[in-house]
């Protein structure tokens, strides 16, 4: 096994995770989820990775810093590997990527909304049972109801 890797720069585990950015941890994990190939071992029974792996845990990173989730990360590998795929296609995965994007914005533009609309209607005083803020995340609670029935109020 370890004459195929003759003239070939190979790393331990920790050499990844140091060129990569990630911790041994990270590593695996993709190992794993299959996100990365698996790697041969020494008669030791130490991993040997190699460049392509580095790249592949660095470009799997870039991803996520673009919002991919693992799974459509292993969808893009699977293109990037696929010899028939065409660049349509990836940019079609980036364009759906860019949807989940906007829609995200969307719900995050009404979530700041609501937030800024129960900040505002707090005075800041008072008993926390007549805070706007607990009222309205509470709205039709069983919670609520249950403390109604026990008390006679909240």
């Amino acid at each position: 096994m370890e004459e195929k890797y003759d003239g070939v720069t190979t790393f331990k585990i920790g050499e990844v995770a140091r060129r990569a950015d990630v911790n041994k941890e990270t590593v695996r994990y993709y190992e794993k989820r299959e996100l990365i190939p698996k790697p041969d071992r020494r008669r030791s029974g130490y991993r040997i990775f190699n460049r392509r792996h580095i790249d592949q845990i660095k470009f799997i990173k870039q991803a996520q810093g673009l919002g991919f989730t693992l799974s459509e990360i292993k969808e893009l590998l699977e293109l990037r590997m696929d010899e028939d795929t065409t660049c349509s296609e990836i940019k079609s995965e980036a364009q759906e990527k860019y949807q989940d994007v906007v829609e995200k914005i969307k719900d995050l533009k009404q979530i700041k909304n609501t937030l800024i609309d129960l900040i505002d209607s707090c005075a800041g005083e008072g008993p926390k049972g007549d805070c706007p803020i607990i009222n309205a995340l509470e709205k039709d609670s069983e919670t609520k109801k249950n403390l109604r029935s026990m008390n006679g109020t909240i």
